[in-house]
């Protein structure tokens, strides 16, 4: 794929691994597989204000119409007694990022539709809440990949805040000036 041509020996292919890259050219796909890392001071349930903006997504539209009723369903039994607070399901900010970036993946011209395509979340940890974007380029050209993975990401990354989200960074001096911490 570089076109490096090298000399291998035959007992190289026995007593060590390689790669053959052999299956992905001839797939017609390459694999895709990075998270973005968001803030989970950052995840909240949706207020009614929300979801009327985050409605003029075209991506979204049909989608929060669906769960809006299967939550009125879901949420539409009685509670014994009027202090008692029922549990209730809601429309959270992170599920909603994610039916949306799954929507901009689908309709991709440039995403292999034939191949695996799964927006998820990764368990949270101390960099926050990983959401893994796993699919496949239709092109394989390593230049190709790699400026439709940017893009992908740039557009991604730049829509966090119509979502209320922000991406996971670990302090810089830029944020510890912010709080007032002297150095």
């Amino acid at each position: 794929w570089d076109k490096t041509i090298s000399s291998i020996p035959t007992h190289r292919f026995i007593s060590e691994s390689f790669k053959n890259w052999r299956g992905m050219s001839e797939s017609g796909g390459r694999r895709i597989k990075r998270a973005i890392h968001l803030d989970m001071s950052s995840v909240h349930f949706l207020s009614d204000e929300e979801v009327a903006q985050l409605s003029r997504f075209e991506f979204l539209h049909d989608y929060l119409q669906a769960k809006r009723k299967d939550l009125e369903v879901a949420n539409a039994r009685k509670v014994a007694g009027d202090d008692v607070i029922p549990d209730r399901r809601r429309l959270t900010n992170v599920g909603t990022f994610r039916a949306y970036v799954r929507h901009y993946l689908s309709g991709h011209p440039k995403i292999h539709q034939g191949m695996t395509l799964l927006v998820r979340q990764l368990q949270p940890g101390a960099q926050g809440l990983p959401l893994e974007i796993y699919c496949f380029s239709n092109d394989t050209n390593w230049t190709n990949y790699e400026a439709l993975h940017a893009d992908i990401f740039d557009h991604l990354i730049a829509s966090l805040p119509e979502f209320g989200l922000r991406a996971f960074q670990e302090p810089s001096g830029s944020d510890l000036k912010a709080f007032g911490a002297s150095g």
